[in-house]
């Protein structure tokens, strides 16, 4: 499978392969999770509704930073 994905990546060139082979969702997706499990190695919580409660409060809590992180952008109209 590496060997294969090697081949294409020299094949299609870097930038073309990432998109093909859908890369960066790959990416972004295993951040998200590091990112998740980050805060506490393990969910705390012992009932199941409390540990789909805390999983809750992380993924708004992760939503959130990652919100002040991204930058605003504002149309602009163009002059002709």
């Amino acid at each position: 499978m590496r060997n294969a994905a090697i081949a294409a990546c020299k094949r299609l060139g870097r930038r073309i392969w990432k998109r093909w082979s859908g890369y960066h969702r790959r990416s972004l997706a295993e951040t998200k999770m590091h990112g998740f499990k980050r805060p506490c190695s393990r969910v705390m919580a012992r009932t199941f509704d409390r540990q789909v409660a805390e999983l809750q409060v992380r993924a708004a809590f992760l939503n959130h930073f990652t919100a002040l992180g991204r930058p605003k952008t504002v149309a602009v109209a163009a002059m002709n």
